[in-house]
């Protein structure tokens, strides 16, 4: 495994964004396990880390633009833009009813290929949804880059209406990474394996 994956994942264990316990996801499953990308604001250092990694997924992709989903994939997408001096849109949650309205947030033409930037992907309900905003403004989506693939569905499903996902890793090999440094016990890892499959 890569040394600076396996640094991020136990900066993100560090910081507390790797939970275990049980939760109810925005997909509306339950999981034993649950990632808290949001605290990477609160963790400079770990988060260009972070924005490298993805970097790395990104330059083979042929893009116009970072397509942010928010709110867990904004600061991402800041930080990668920043490390690849690459423009960044993002679509928004709600309509804006003050100012110009506009749902999509940056500059960009219509017809431009936007990579989209999420934390992690489960049954990519929202990046689907974010993919719609962005496609009803002209844009072309193609790619999809995540640093986490819970596997348990989304990548099928963005597949089913289009779009490569491209992941930095794993559930299944960030829990190995965590159980390798004993972060987790093996018994633990095995548990939300079970659970997730």
């Amino acid at each position: 495994m890569d040394a600076i994956i396996e640094a991020v994942t136990l900066g993100l264990h560090q910081i507390g964004a790797v939970k275990f316990g049980r939760f109810t996801l925005a997909s509306g499953q339950t999981s034993p396990i649950y990632m808290d990308l949001r605290l990477l604001i609160s963790a400079p250092s770990l988060l260009q880390q972070v924005a490298e990694l993805y970097a790395r997924r990104l330059e083979t992709l042929e893009f116009d633009l970072l397509g942010a989903i928010p709110y867990a994939g904004l600061p991402i997408g800041v930080a990668v833009s920043l490390v690849m001096n690459r423009p960044l849109i993002f679509p928004r949650k709600e309509a804006k009813t003050y100012g110009t309205g506009k749902r999509i947030e940056g500059q960009f033409q219509v017809g431009q290929t936007v990579a989209v930037v999420e934390d992690l992907v489960t049954s990519a309900g929202s990046v689907l949804r974010g993919i719609a905003l962005l496609k009803a403004a002209g844009l072309h989506v193609q790619d999809v880059v995540v640093l986490l693939d819970r596997g348990q569905g989304g990548r099928q499903n963005l597949q089913e209406n289009g779009y490569t996902l491209h992941s930095v890793l794993s559930l299944a090999e960030m829990l190995t990474i965590l159980e390798q440094h004993g972060r987790i016990t093996a018994r633990q890892e095995a548990d939300v394996l079970a659970a997730l499959s």
